[in-house]
């Protein structure tokens, strides 16, 4: 079984808006609806659980009469204290009805142009591996620097990637990865394949999307606007 776990608990403070950006409207549906909509009509995905706020549960169960399509939701997990905490709840309610050998496709709900080749790259990439991770190459020349004023070193950006979402795990084998890191050190974890990197797992990397980016500032959110416009 395959389950997508979608994250939606942030608060989006960095937008600037007075409620999270995962809920503002765009194209007339909350941002939300759109990786909703994708996940539920893809065939490789079996359920849906969403890590959200319980004030925004009641809204959600709104949106998902017409997102999910398919009908493919499950539930609810509590967010944590910070990303990786959330995804340890999601993970703990997951695994109460599945199984340790199924596989768990994790989603930002503030990356709304997520693709049907993409889910499908990840479920498929999983074969023979513990866990993948889509990537981009870093195009810039990038700089180390010890006291963030002075360059310290170059490093080189052929072996340095930047990491999107979904990412995929084995179930089972990835909650045991998270749960040696509480209570404290999961609090530190910045991206999900780094619980799974610490426990020796074999992750691979696939090509990444461009277009599959996530909205962060204003600038990210006139830009999937303006992609709208454009589709339209």
């Amino acid at each position: 079984m395959n389950t997508a776990l979608i994250l939606s608990g942030g608060t989006g403070t960095r937008l600037g808006a007075d409620i999270p950006k995962q809920y503002l409207m765009a194209g007339g549906k909350p941002l939300i609806a759109y990786c909703i909509e994708t996940l539920s009509m893809h065939d490789m995905i079996d359920t849906i659980w969403i890590v959200a706020d319980a004030a925004w549960q009641e809204r959600l169960i709104q949106w998902l009469h017409k997102a999910d399509r398919n009908k493919k939701f499950r539930g609810f997990s509590k967010p944590g204290a910070n990303r990786q905490l959330s995804v340890f709840h999601g993970l703990e309610d997951i695994r109460k009805s599945a199984s340790d050998d199924d596989i768990v496709l994790i989603h930002d709900a503030a990356r709304p142009l997520l693709t049907h080749q993409m889910i499908t790259d990840c479920i498929e990439g999983m074969r023979g591996h513990e866990g993948v991770l889509p990537v981009l190459p870093m195009k810039d020349t990038i700089y180390q620097s010890e006291d963030g004023r002075f360059v310290s070193s170059l490093l080189d950006r052929k072996k340095l990637f930047a990491g999107q979402a979904p990412e995929c795990f084995v179930l089972g084998r990835y909650l045991e990865a998270n749960r040696k890191l509480l209570p404290d050190k999961i609090l530190a974890v910045n991206g999900s394949t780094e619980p799974a990197v610490l426990a020796g797992m074999d992750i691979v990397m696939i090509k990444g999307d461009e277009r599959n980016f996530k909205i962060t500032t204003q600038a990210d959110l006139d830009r999937f606007c303006r992609w709208l416009n454009e589709k339209d």
